[in-house]
């Protein structure tokens, strides 16, 4: 169905809003500023499925660049710019690559390449470079202990993703495109 572009920039200005919400939220919850990104992730894939591609990757453009300036965690901003803001709007076409273990290892690599250049940015943005030699032997295999930790999450979320848009699409999209 075709929907209005006022219909488009309605859904993309509110979903976008949520978004920053949840950045906000890492604010005052800094526990939370990888599950936020995470649901700002979902929120961008909602709006892809509502609209397209495009609509999501100009969603993804705005909350970038609003989160960078408005929120108080610039960690989740970052994270959400280098991995969970566009990695939805990558996976409907990793997803039709028909080799299964090709999708799985471009993921992987895909993610890895953008956790660690996020980590590098943190570090060397914020001047943790110090903390780093502080940390000593521990500091050379706890980054590896976390990538492999970051990846097993990777994984989680990445078939949570699925359950995501499957509830999305079969509970909530229902009901919503019936009071349009």
């Amino acid at each position: 169905m075709k929907r209005s572009l006022s219909y488009r920039i309605a859904l993309g200005g509110t979903l976008a809003s949520m978004c920053l919400l949840c950045q906000f939220i890492t604010g005052v919850f800094p526990v939370f500023y990888i599950v936020m990104p995470m649901i700002c992730g979902i929120l961008v894939t909602v709006m892809a499925s509502e609209t397209n591609t495009w609509w999501g990757f100009l969603m993804y453009l705005a909350v970038s660049t609003l989160s960078l300036f408005v929120t108080p965690n610039k960690d989740a901003a970052f994270i959400f710019i280098m991995f969970f803001g566009h990695y939805p709007l990558l996976r409907p076409y990793l997803s039709k690559i028909r080799i299964r273990p090709a999708v799985y290892l471009l993921k992987a690599l895909i993610f890895n390449v953008c956790i660690i250049t996020y980590f590098l940015m943190t570090v060397y943005l914020f001047g943790m470079d110090e903390l780093l030699e502080e940390m000593g032997e521990f500091g050379k295999y706890g980054g590896l202990v976390l990538l492999g930790l970051a990846n097993m999450m990777f994984v989680s979320y990445d078939y949570l993703m699925d359950i995501a848009m499957e509830v999305y699409l079969k509970k909530v999209h229902p009901k919503i495109s019936s009071k349009l």
